[in-house]
């Protein structure tokens, strides 16, 4: 069957999927030291250690997990990967109601970033079942999916909590997991024929998975830029509900507004993020690479000198439209720059990637936070970013604008 008559129907329904999984994973974390709190006697302190360990938990197993599934993915397809890692979350965050103690939830919370393979296979589905000439609209649409899911999670949480309980949000959310299973297994088409020289390859080490790539170098500064983006979001989402805190003068609705200036990113993201797509498919994913670094250190930078929560929130949704022109340009350079048989590899090892950022991200902000002040992380993280752009455009010759890239 030709590609023309099934990638749409693939991309919906991947869509739908990675929207749910960005509301499974982001909807706990408002309310996880709640749930935390509920599982023991915990003093001050130790609410504060065991929130920061089940909240890591599951990025540290997907650094070490990350090449294994794109791995198998290339060797297997990626539908079957997708079906794995969508049931596997599924029933991993439905038992999350049942815990009687903080320990299941850390092991459930290891076991969740295990399964944490449904976003990096479903952009390589559509990447590789996409017609080349559509890839970034496609891969656009799809940033939008887990973007708005991230974004809507934690208010989706709440209501759940608020209306119900939070055991019964678990269960809520693996019961949606679980039609997106269904829905993938029914109606999502992939014409994968398995490579039999892959099936009998032994396991590799990272460096030699990399090294296999055609475009070594090219692969290795993507996920160089990952790894910096992450940072530069990582390091300031944690600091936001105390930063306005600080410029609300510790007085008002302080949970309500840092909500509304923390999904305004997102928001964001959303509404422009198709438009990016196209431009980048018009006229060069390049192109639109270069304008979202330069947008991302322009709104950064202002935010450590915000005047007023209303500023803030401004220049947190204009970074917002920075990441809607940088992520899904990554995604699809990526996507472009690698064989067709390694894209499932490739977006996992870009996955990994993404988890390294994060750690580092968040143990970055809050060590310069504690130091300084909460102003100086923005001030490092567009400096981050400043670095990464000038290095790149330096160093690799497919980042730069005219470069045909095919």
């Amino acid at each position: 069957m030709d590609n023309n008559s099934y990638w749409k129907k693939n991309l919906w329904i991947l869509l739908f999927g990675t929207f749910l999984t960005g509301i499974a994973f982001s909807e706990v974390i408002p309310f996880q030291p709640l749930y935390i709190s509920e599982l023991g006697n915990f003093s001050k302190s130790e609410l504060a250690l065991w929130s920061g360990v089940v909240y890591a938990s599951s990025f540290v197993v997907v650094i070490f997990t990350s090449a294994m599934w794109g791995r198998f993915a290339d060797r297997h397809g990626r539908k079957r990967m997708v079906l794995q890692t969508s049931f596997g979350s599924a029933v991993t965050l439905f038992l999350m109601a049942f815990c009687t103690n903080v320990w299941e939830l850390l092991i459930l919370k290891c076991l969740q970033g295990f399964f944490d393979g449904v976003i990096p296979n479903s952009i390589a589905l559509v990447a590789t079942s996409t017609p080349r000439e559509k890839t970034g609209y496609a891969l656009s649409w799809l940033s939008t999916g887990y973007t708005s899911g991230f974004l809507v999670g934690p208010i989706f949480g709440g209501f759940l909590v608020h209306i119900l309980n939070i055991r019964v949000s678990f269960m809520v959310t693996g019961l949606l997991l679980f039609s997106f299973f269904l829905l993938t297994y029914f109606f999502v088409e992939e014409h994968f024929a398995p490579d039999p020289s892959k099936l009998k390859a032994k396991k590799e080490s990272f460096i030699k998975i990399v090294k296999g790539f055609p475009n070594t170098r090219f692969v290795v500064w993507i996920l160089v830029i990952s790894v910096a983006l992450q940072i530069m979001n990582n390091s300031i989402n944690p600091l936001i509900t105390l930063y306005v805190k600080e410029l609300m003068g510790n007085s008002g609705n302080i949970s309500v507004v840092s909500g509304l200036v923390a999904a305004m990113p997102g928001i964001g993201m959303v509404l422009v993020s198709p438009w990016f797509g196209r431009f980048g498919d018009k006229y060069g994913t390049n192109k639109v690479l270069t304008l979202g670094f330069i947008m991302a250190i322009l709104f950064i930078f202002p935010q450590g000198f915000a005047p007023t929560v209303l500023f803030f929130g401004v220049f947190r949704f204009l970074t917002g439209v920075s990441n809607a022109a940088i992520f899904p340009s990554v995604q699809t350079l990526l996507a472009k720059g690698t064989p067709a048989e390694s894209t499932g590899m490739a977006f996992s090892l870009n996955q990994g990637a993404q988890a390294v950022g994060i750690c580092i991200g968040s143990l970055m902000g809050s060590i310069i936070s504690s130091i300084w002040d909460y102003d100086v992380v923005f001030y490092v993280s567009a400096l981050v970013v400043l670095i990464t752009f000038i290095v790149v455009k330096w160093k690799v010759p497919e980042l730069r604008n005219g470069y045909k890239l095919e």
